[in-house]
């Protein structure tokens, strides 16, 4: 978990003290205090409010694409924990803090696989992957037959569904996480350990090809 600086942290307007925050996150009080400025510049992008509406995480997250971003949709409900369709600083720190690099890999795999249980059932079926693959080969202008996209389908099953089930519980998830570790490659961003000395684009770079190995 984040650590404590050895200067006392600032306080920021309308927020959790930074060290309450870097104490349960991945981040230090130096890297929340830097993420207040990111935070600031994306919610202000089209309603300065002081709150992230999903428009905006859609915006920052696609850049200058257009259309929907099903993985920055998804991503966005989980970060919203009080549900109400905006992130506040808090819920956009704690969300952000399972693509720190120093957040444990068990972490990752568990936010990756509540991003694939679309319907929140405790376990990811067909339709589901089929769906997030669907988006991501449109996110990434790729364009494949019903058959390959069926036959990538299969595949995944045959390689995680060990039960035969039709279905990938948490246990079959980690299982096939752990032989295929490029499906959460997407959940580490390197640069959040280097927020306080530089400011990158706040994109997500989601490969098909990671999905597809």
């Amino acid at each position: 978990m984040g650590c404590f600086s050895s200067k006392p942290s600032k306080l920021l307007p309308g927020c959790d003290n930074p060290a309450d925050l870097a104490l349960g996150t991945s981040f230090s009080v130096n890297e929340v205090e830097a993420l207040y400025e990111l935070f600031k510049q994306i919610s202000s992008s089209l309603i300065n409010d002081g709150l992230i509406h999903k428009e905006e995480f859609q915006l920052a997250l696609s850049a200058n694409r257009q259309g929907v971003n099903f993985f920055a949709e998804r991503v966005f409900d989980l970060f919203d924990s009080k549900k109400d369709g905006v992130l506040e600083f808090a819920e956009f720190v704690k969300g952000l803090s399972v693509f720190h690099p120093n957040t444990p890999k068990e972490e990752k795999v568990d936010f990756a696989f509540k991003i694939y249980d679309i319907k929140h059932m405790g376990h990811i079926g067909r339709e589901e992957v089929k769906l997030m693959l669907i988006a991501l080969l449109s996110e990434s202008d790729m364009h494949l037959s019903d058959d390959m996209i069926e036959s990538i389908l299969e595949k995944t099953f045959v390689d995680a569904d060990k039960n035969g089930d039709g279905k990938i519980d948490r246990d079959d998830w980690r299982d096939f996480v752990c032989r295929n570790p490029a499906l959460i490659k997407m959940m580490t961003l390197p640069y959040l350990k280097e927020i306080t000395t530089t400011f990158p684009s706040f994109i997500f770079h989601s490969k098909v090809d990671d999905l597809c190995t």
